[in-house]
């Protein structure tokens, strides 16, 4: 069979399209070398069994189909000298036990043993393979074709990689979104699910920031490209996905630093069988059980399997040992401002005056709102509907004070009680807030306050108690606002420790200070000033959706979606992800000390090197298979 031939059956098989061209041709080379062995190894046997008189034959096939093997195996136990880790170690013990079988005229065992170990090895690269295939899948959600729109208003097919910043692009029903963009019309429903994890459909509309690889389910938008390719919240999914990827986790740096010696051990312990027992077959069988094939996949396989179900719920994990760091943290310090709260002003209370129902206050405030772009116009806007809004003329705006206008021949106005005072408008006495507080008047008649606010996330109460049964008692409110706003969001979200009007640098401290009394605090921030925060912390959690990007880039892991209660997940999936560890190392340990006893006792038989493969080979399926289970881990839909 030729390699051409073996290609196109590894096609059918199929082997995944993200494999370069080289680890193509590797694969189809040992698939060859494989079926041409194991043809000429049942065409030895046959002559052996049949014609007993023709064994010199029955060996010589069997001594080429070894052979097929030896350039193989040697090559790579080579290039395992030359760049040592665990995982070469079974390279270098398949050479030996190769020479050695061949030492000892047993070409049979020679032939299959290699051939074992290269199912073995199959098996290992396929199961790695599960995170780059996560990644390739990723990646195809921004290959899309996109409908640019012209400045005459004509449009043409483009694809995702022409576009640049500034483009406008049309958006239909089942078309999937291939740039970060600004909504600049229209109105409708996005399935985000695999950027940010949300499987509730999100509505969008005019203003509002759209993803890269998000689907338009109904409505038709426009859409302003702000950020194309690598650049869009997708393309650093993938980078931070391909970073975590390739990170090894703390076990695995563990064992490659004590690769040699294990090498050395093993040797030992074959010359020793071989020299008490004088059984060829029990010294291979010591070798090939010695190969760690299970230890070493018992932490990469897992990681890989909890970095993939992670991303299915929209968190970003840069890297396995920050995976494995989250089942230690024990306290939890929190930016307010974009963190647990919304980060944007909402009326929080309305006092009207006598005779003036609360529906009047908020539709003239409403409607006087609509025509500034202020923070606090667009919270007064946003409480009164459009088609509710009056009609106003003649509006004069004075930034950061008020807006004054003409509503039906009368003078309307809103603003700060010294604004609205300099209008010769009689004012009640201002009611006490720790927040902006503006008042609306109507042909010199005061109407009502309106008291705004920055409000706690909706499932932040939710989330942080959800924190404190996973043992995080000790939770901290830390922010640059002033301590009466800070004071108000604690004691609505019952965090007693609070950490007020306080710089980048003060905050940080206070991370190192936590860490100093024994603690491993995970933060959770936004903005820049949480940077140095962020980077002080034992994890450090940035909030995705509206983060920045240096808040991104200093932070560990990232929540796509900005939903606090993933902070309990990223918790629950990292002690998961801990113990599918441990039980896999512990299998891996296990099964091959066992294996390697029974090896040494000569209880494995004349065959015991095939034993020993098959064996070996059934303990790294089971390491795979206990690492599948954590992607049975779902926590999709939080309620």
């Amino acid at each position: 069979m030729t390699i051409a031939a073996a290609e196109r059956i590894a096609e059918v098989v199929p082997v995944p399209a993200l494999l370069s061209g080289l680890e193509r041709r590797s694969l189809a080379l040992r698939l060859t070398l494989a079926m041409a062995a194991a043809g000429l190894l049942v065409i030895a046997l046959a002559i052996d069994l049949t014609f007993p008189a023709q064994r010199d034959v029955a060996n010589l096939l069997a001594g080429i189909a070894a052979a097929l093997f030896a350039g193989p195996a040697f090559a790579a136990a080579w290039q395992s000298l030359r760049h040592p880790d665990l995982h070469g170690i079974t390279d270098q013990l398949i050479a030996l036990a190769l020479i050695a079988a061949w030492a000892t005229g047993d070409l049979v065992t020679a032939a299959l043993l290699p051939m074992a170990m290269t199912i073995g090895h199959i098996l290992e690269e396929r199961s790695l393979l599960g995170s780059q295939e996560a990644i390739e899948a990723l990646g195809r959600l921004s290959r899309a074709t996109a409908r640019r729109l012209n400045s005459d208003e004509s449009t043409e097919d483009v694809a995702a990689e022409a576009l640049r910043v500034g483009d406008r692009i049309l958006l239909s029903a089942g078309d999937r979104n291939p740039a970060d963009g600004i909504v600049r019309h229209g109105r409708a429903a996005l399935d985000t699910a695999p950027i940010t994890g949300e499987s509730v459909p999100v509505e969008v509309a005019e203003g509002d920031a759209v993803f890269a690889g998000s689907i338009d389910l109904d409505g038709h938008l426009v859409v302003e490209v702000t950020n194309t390719g690598s650049a869009t919240t997708l393309g650093k999914v993938i980078a931070l996905m391909q970073s975590a990827e390739r990170a090894k986790p703390a076990l695995v740096r563990l064992l490659d630093r004590y690769a040699g010696r294990y090498t050395l051990l093993v040797l030992l312990l074959a010359a020793g069988t071989w020299f008490v027992s004088n059984d060829s077959a029990a010294m291979l069988a010591v070798l090939v059980a010695s190969c760690p094939c299970a230890l070493v996949l018992a932490a990469p396989a897992t990681a890989i399997a909890a970095i993939t179900v992670a991303s299915r719920h929209g968190i970003l994990i840069k890297g396995s040992a920050f995976l494995e760091e989250l089942a230690n943290v024990n306290s939890v310090i929190l930016d307010k401002t974009g963190t647990v709260t919304l980060g944007e002003l909402r009326i929080v209370a309305v006092t009207p005056a006598a005779g003036i129902s609360d529906r009047e206050l908020l539709r003239l405030a409403g409607s006087l709102g609509a025509a500034s772009h202020h923070p606090v116009s667009r919270a007064l806007a946003a409480a009164s509907p459009p088609a509710e809004r009056l009609a106003i003329e003649n509006v004069r705006e004075t930034p950061g004070r008020g807006i004054v206008a003409r509503c039906g021949g009368e003078r309307v106005a809103v603003g700060r009680a010294e604004f609205l005072s300099e209008l010769g408008v009689a004012l009640p006495s201002v009611p006490p807030h720790d927040g902006p507080l503006a008042g609306a008047v109507r042909g010199g008649r005061f109407l009502g306050w309106l008291l705004l606010g920055d409000e706690p996330r909706q499932e932040a109460r939710q989330a942080l108690a959800d924190l404190r049964r996973l043992g995080l008692q000790r939770q901290i409110l830390m922010t640059g606002d002033r301590r009466a706003v800070a004071e108000r969001i604690a004691a609505q979200l019952q965090i007693s420790d609070v950490v007020a009007q306080a710089l980048p640098d003060e905050k940080m401290q206070r991370v190192i200070a936590e860490i100093a009394a024994g603690y491993r605090p995970m933060v959770v921030g936004d903005g820049i000033n949480d940077s140095l925060a962020l980077k002080a912390g034992a994890i450090g959690i940035a909030m995705g959706a509206q983060g920045t990007d240096v808040a991104l880039a200093s932070a560990d892991l990232v929540l796509m979606s900005s939903d606090l209660r993933r902070l309990g997940t990223c918790i629950r999936l990292s002690r998961a992800c801990r113990r599918t560890i441990a039980v896999n190392v512990g299998m891996g340990l296990g099964w091959t000390l066992v294996i390697v006893g029974c090896a040494a006792a000569g209880l494995l038989g004349a065959s015991g090197a095939l034993v020993a493969a098959v064996l070996h080979n059934l303990s790294t399926l089971a390491v795979i298979g206990n690492a599948g289970r954590l992607l049975r881990f779902d926590e999709t839909r939080l309620t």
